[in-house]
């Protein structure tokens, strides 16, 4: 259970930090209105799905064929908690929207459009792949990775729901934006303090 609050913690602070994923819901939902933010952040959580599902599969081989290698992975995922903490903390949190008219999405459209849009986001792998380097041991059961996998789902489906929610209506977009700047200090610092602390921590 050591394994849980790690995952949590790092899935929630991953997900809120701003990026690709953040920035195409803000804008359908600025620009469509909150049942077209509302699709594209299903398919952002479907999409996660995607990054879990192969990077169980390579992680558990991983651990069965080299536990140097899978030292290794667990390095550079660590690098990579720092490196986003560093990157998140300096963003100014400024998020531009494009307010030209455009014509309104369908809901497979906006699903697509955020199902894509985290599939080809290396930020969403090297997440997965990080977070599942840290906690997954050999003693690890598959019924609980599966469950990892469906916690960092649901946690961006209802992240990016709320944030669809907020941006659809103009004063709590402005509230947000506002308070982007602090945030992305908070969450930076703690993501940062994770990795160097997860990087010095016994291997399983």
């Amino acid at each position: 259970m050591t394994e849980v609050l790690p995952v949590a913690v790092i899935t929630v602070l991953a997900v809120i930090a701003p990026g690709a994923d953040f920035a195409m819901i803000v804008r359908n939902s600025y620009l469509y209105g909150r049942r077209t933010g509302l699709f594209a952040a299903a398919g952002v959580a479907a999409g996660v799905l995607v990054h879990v599902t192969y990077t169980m599969l390579g992680v558990g081989l991983l651990i069965a064929s080299s536990a140097f290698l899978f030292t290794v992975v667990k390095l550079i995922g660590a690098a990579y908690l720092v490196h986003i903490g560093v990157r998140t903390f300096r963003t100014r949190g400024e998020v531009e929207v494009d307010l030209e008219h455009k014509a309104a999405l369908t809901p497979l459209a906006a699903l697509r459009t955020g199902f894509l849009t985290n599939v080809l986001n290396p930020k969403t792998t090297l997440f997965v792949v990080s977070t599942f380097a840290q906690v997954v041991s050999p003693g690890t059961p598959v019924w609980r990775q599966v469950g990892y996998g469906l916690f960092m789902s649901l946690a961006h489906l209802l992240w990016f729901g709320v944030v669809a929610l907020f941006f659809s209506q103009e004063r709590m977009r402005t509230l947000m934006l506002r308070a982007q700047k602090v945030l992305n200090k908070v969450i930076g610092s703690v993501l940062a303090g994770l990795g160097i602390s997860l990087a010095f921590a016994p291997s399983h």
